[in-house]
C-alpha cells in the first residue's frame, strides 16, 4: 500500500509543470549551495553535498556534471536504497585555476522517476597564498594515540601579513602557526597541527581556519584529514535489513575485525525483533561474522535500533544502528 501512494504521490508531482516535477529529488538534498570562501592555491578544497533517500523506492544517480572546469563534482554513493545516505563531492580545483570562480553542478536521476537537481559552489582562489603539502594529513592513527602533522604556507605581496589565530571547531584538533621568514615582501610559516589521543575512531575531515591581519581576505581554511583506527570495527557502520512485510523477517551479515585474535562475549539490542547468531564456544580469531535476524511485526513504518557488541579485548565498541522498515504491502 505505502509503494502504491508513493507512486501516486510522486506521478501527481511529475504530471505539473518542469519546476515542481523535481520537487521530489531536491528534498533529498539540505544544502544546494556552498561558498568556499577565500582560499589557497593548490589547498585541497572539497565540500559535501549530503543526500538521503527519502522515499521507499531506490534511488540512483546517473551523471553529475559541472558548468565550470575550475570545480569537478564526483558521486560518491550512486545506488540509494530506503534511508541510505550518499554525497555529491565537489571538488574546487586550486592548482590549475585563481581568482573568484563558481559553478554549477546539475545532478541527474533516472530512478524512481527522471529528475534533475542543481547545486552550487563559489569561491577565491588566492594567488598570493600557497600551502604545501595541499592539505593536513594525519594518516592512519590508532585511537587512543596522540600525532601531529605539518605544512608550510606563505604568504606573497606583504612583509608585513601575520597569522593572528589558528581556530578548530573540533575539539580534538588544534593548531599553531610558527614563524619561519619574513622579507622582501613574502611572509612563510610552518602550520603545526595536534590530534589529541581523545579523538574519536573513524575518518577525519575537517577545516582549521587561518585568521590573519590581511584586509583582502582574513581568514583561510586549511583541510584536516586522517583516519583514527579503533581496536575493533565493524562493518558496515549502518546495517539496512531492507523494507519488509509484517511477519516476515530478513536477514543480513555484519562482520566484526579486531587488531588480534578475540571472542565474542555478547550481542545485544533494545529491541526484541532483533536476533543474533554467535556462537559462544568459538575460538578466538581476527574476524568474525555475525548473522542479523530481523522479524517484523505488525505495524508499520521505520524500525531503528542500536545493537551493542561486547568482546574480551575490553575495547570501547562503537554501536552498530540496524534498520528496517515495516510496509504492507
Amino acid at each position: 500500500m505505502l509503494h502504491k501512494i508513493l507512486f501516486l504521490m510522486l506521478s501527481m508531482v511529475l504530471a505539473g509543470s518542469p519546476v515542481t516535477g523535481q520537487e521530489w529529488a531536491r528534498k533529498m538534498f539540505k544544502v544546494k549551495s556552498h561558498d568556499f570562501g577565500d582560499v589557497a592555491r593548490g589547498a585541497k578544497t572539497q565540500f559535501e553535498f549530503p543526500l538521503s533517500n527519502i522515499y521507499l523506492e531506490d534511488v540512483h544517480i546517473t551523471s553529475v556534471r559541472t558548468s565550470c572546469g575550475c570545480t569537478t563534482p564526483t558521486i560518491k554513493k550512486a545506488d540509494l536504497k530506503t534511508y541510505e545516505k550518499g554525497a555529491i563531492v565537489a571538488t574546487f580545483n586550486t592548482h590549475s585555476f585563481q581568482g573568484r570562480r563558481s559553478a554549477t553542478l546539475t545532478v541527474t536521476f533516472d530512478r524512481p522517476f527522471h529528475g534533475q537537481v542543481q547545486l552550487s559552489v563559489k569561491g577565491n582562489i588566492r594567488n598570493d597564498v600557497v600551502l604545501n603539502p595541499r592539505s593536513i594529513n594525519f594518516g592512519s592513527v590508532d585511537e587512543g594515540a596522540s600525532s601531529e602533522s605539518r605544512a608550510a604556507i606563505s604568504f606573497s605581496g606583504r612583509s608585513d601579513l601575520r597569522i593572528l589565530q589558528v581556530k578548530s571547531t573540533n575539539p580534538h584538533l588544534s593548531g599553531e602557526a610558527v614563524p619561519r621568514s619574513t622579507g622582501y615582501g613574502r611572509v612563510a610559516y610552518d602550520l603545526v597541527v595536534h590530534l589529541d589521543e581523545n579523538a574519536p575512531a573513524g575518518y577525519i575531515n575537517d577545516h582549521l581556519i587561518l585568521v590573519t591581519n590581511d584586509y583582502r581576505g582574513s581568514q583561510i581554511p586549511v583541510t584536516v584529514e586522517g583516519n583514527v583506527l579503533p581496536g575493533i570495527s565493524v562493518s558496515p557502520s549502518s546495517l539496512f535489513l531492507g523494507v519488509v512485510e509484517p511477519g516476515k523477517k530478513v536477514t543480513k551479515r555484519v562482520v566484526v575485525r579486531g587488531k588480534k585474535p578475540f571472542r565474542i562475549l555478547s550481542i545485544t539490542s533494545d529491541d526484541a525483533t532483533f536476533e543474533f547468531n554467535a556462537t559462544d564456544n568459538a575460538p578466538p580469531r581476527p574476524v568474525h561474522v555475525i548473522p542479523v535476524t530481523f522479524v517484523a511485526g505488525e505495524g508499520t513504518g521505520k524500525v531503528s535500533k542500536k545493537i551493542r557488541i561486547q568482546t574480551d579485548l575490553g575495547e570501547k565498541m562503537p554501536e552498530l544502528e540496524a534498520y528496517a522498515v515495516v510496509s504492507g504491502q
